[in-house]
């Protein structure tokens, strides 16, 4: 009779154990992906932080415009590490999750019962409001409701004073230290320093290629976003 009524009635604990499992790796994958650009993001800046410095020592008429690309570079690199921790917390967070249904599932196989657990709901609804998982993680919170793990279904989006928190200007103490550690104290030359050298034809090319460089980190950091 059980699985007749089971078969009528919708999918057995086993296929809705698979189905949540299934979305919450897909979930890690889309994870793993997005932490790999951004440390590909990652190296490219500190890649560029580097040649701005090394053109200021080539070149000391162009120190004080190099040092300034320096510390913009660097506040990107803050941002992309930000994103990164984050991205690492939530793979964190999901693999937990699905620690804590695998339980449940488990539970309810020897019980025949299972409880809603507020804990499973509390991580999946911090998870769904992460703009890069929305979609399948709002999937995987139906599919929890109709096994019964968690009692509701959870909110749409984060509060955009969330989702800006530490995202504000960089203090300069935190940009000198990424530009520290980048150039191992080798800072560029100070914008102050007399020109002994006759001034350089600086090509306004190179303006805007710095530019456009910034203009597709910010466009890639902002895509992993959601």
């Amino acid at each position: 009779m059980q699985s007749v009524k089971t078969f009528l009635w919708g999918p057995s604990p086993e296929e809705q154990k698979r189905k949540c499992n299934s979305l919450v790796r897909a979930n890690v994958r889309k994870l793993d992906r997005d932490i790999s650009q951004l440390k590909g993001l990652e190296s490219k800046t500190k890649t560029y932080i580097l040649q701005a410095s090394k053109r200021a020592q080539r070149n000391p008429s162009q120190a004080k415009q190099a040092g300034a690309e320096t510390r913009t570079f660097a506040r990107e690199l803050i941002r992309v590490r930000r994103q990164n921790a984050r991205l690492m917390t939530s793979k964190a967070q999901l693999q937990s999750v699905q620690m804590q249904v695998n339980e449940a599932f488990s539970v309810r196989k020897i019980e025949g019962s299972i409880k809603a657990s507020t804990g499973i709901m509390r991580d999946v609804n911090s998870l769904v409001r992460l703009p890069e998982l929305t979609g399948t993680m709002r999937e995987l919170s139906q599919e929890l409701v109709k096994a019964g793990i968690i009692e509701e279904m959870v909110g749409d989006s984060l509060p955009d004073n969330e989702l800006l928190e530490g995202e504000d200007e960089e203090a300069e103490a935190e940009v000198d230290k990424v530009l520290s550690e980048v150039l191992k104290d080798r800072l560029p030359a100070a914008a102050d320093k007399p020109e002994e050298a006759p001034p350089v034809q600086y090509s306004e090319e190179e303006d805007e290629d710095q530019e456009e460089v910034l203009a597709q980190m910010r466009g890639r950091l902002q895509a992993l976003k959601g």
